[in-house]
């Protein structure tokens, strides 16, 4: 008989296999289009799509959705961000694509991160409060974490892109300052020298025109 730990490990492990995902950060130079690919195995998979422009011009992004026999699924125009779970019922490969087409010098940074997850189906209990017979108390309270956790990682994408962002916006004013200041400068010192240039050629002629 195995130990309650020792089969709360061998559940975890099953949980964690169940889930294939990437997490990337992409950037997508201007009037350009990038494409990634999930492979699905099975009908009736869950696909998690998230994806957050970062960085650059408005923080918008075009995507699109598309399953294995090239019909679209998903779809958005000026998108700052998506956070979608959809079921492939079809076997083959899923396109994920993104387009920086209204842009035509601003490079943008996109974090995603597409998951296909294999979700194992629970019968209800027969009676309120009892647990099916195929499922003990242990794989409820395990069941019960991973969506716990799947909340924190949400939460974290939504402060990351917030944070992302909150930089993005900090630099571009910190860069638009300087420049700002640098042309200030420029001017302030331009005057200077044509002040100076305007009272010595009038003390100048005036000192010639009534020369003793």
């Amino acid at each position: 008989m195995l130990s309650p730990w020792l089969s709360s490990l061998f559940l975890a492990l099953w949980l964690a296999r169940l889930v294939r995902g990437s997490a990337l950060t992409t950037a997508i130079g201007a009037n350009e289009r990038l494409c990634f690919y999930a492979d699905v195995d099975k009908a009736g998979e869950k696909i998690g799509f998230y994806f957050a422009v970062t960085s650059g011009g408005s923080f918008d992004i075009d995507y699109e959705v598309r399953d294995p026999n090239e019909k679209p699924l998903l779809d958005g125009q000026r998108e700052r961000q998506g956070d979608y779970v959809f079921t492939a019922n079809t076997v083959g490969e899923y396109s994920f694509c993104f387009e920086n087409d209204m842009s035509t010098l601003t490079e943008k940074l996109i974090d995603f991160d597409i998951m296909v997850e294999s979700e194992p189906r629970r019968e209800a209990s027969a009676k309120p409060g009892q647990v099916a017979d195929h499922t003990s108390a242990l794989e409820e309270s395990i069941f019960k974490l991973h969506g716990m956790l799947m909340n924190i990682k949400r939460m974290q994408r939504y402060f990351h892109t917030r944070e992302a962002r909150g930089f993005s916006i900090v630099k571009s004013i910190k860069s638009r300052l300087f420049w700002y200041a640098v042309l200030e400068s420029m001017g302030i010192i331009g005057m200077a020298v044509f002040q100076v240039y305007i009272l010595q050629t009038f003390f100048t002629k005036t000192g010639r025109r009534y020369k003793v």
